[in-house]
């Protein structure tokens, strides 16, 4: 969690300071400055992106040093939601095959944590079962 969180918020501040180096890491290509359309609002929604990044970055650190459980399990359907939902953008050509990659960090990110919860409550099964018996 805490690892996701750090890299959710230094992407976010690249997505702020240079807009062009995110479109850049998602394979696209960016445009010069200057040569946007009049109405285009693509530096706009890449800025509300960036920063809801960042945020959600410094949450997920928060969780992580504060071990709040409950909000790692709620991550999981959500993670898996938005692989879902990026995935089909892609698929159905309303994003580009680059964006993928977003949808499997999402989605790899979402298994991660729902093995990582999965074992933890084993462990502490193990370890209530065992304090039982003595």
């Amino acid at each position: 969690m805490a690892v996701f969180g750090v890299l959710a918020a230094a992407l976010g501040v690249v997505g702020l300071v240079s807009p062009a180096a995110t479109i850049g890491l998602m394979g696209l290509t960016p445009l010069p400055a200057g040569s946007r359309a009049e109405g285009d609002h693509t530096l706009l929604f890449l800025t509300a992106s960036s920063m809801a990044a960042l945020n959600m970055g410094v949450y997920y650190v928060l969780a992580a040093l504060a071990d709040w459980r409950a909000f790692f399990r709620w991550t999981v359907p959500f993670r898996f939601l938005t692989f879902t939902v990026f995935t089909v953008s892609v698929l159905i050509d309303r994003a580009p095959a680059g964006f993928l990659a977003v949808g499997a960090w999402e989605g790899l990110g979402a298994l991660a944590t729902a093995l990582a919860l999965r074992a933890d409550a084993r462990r502490a099964d193990r370890e209530h079962a065992a304090g039982a018996l003595i």
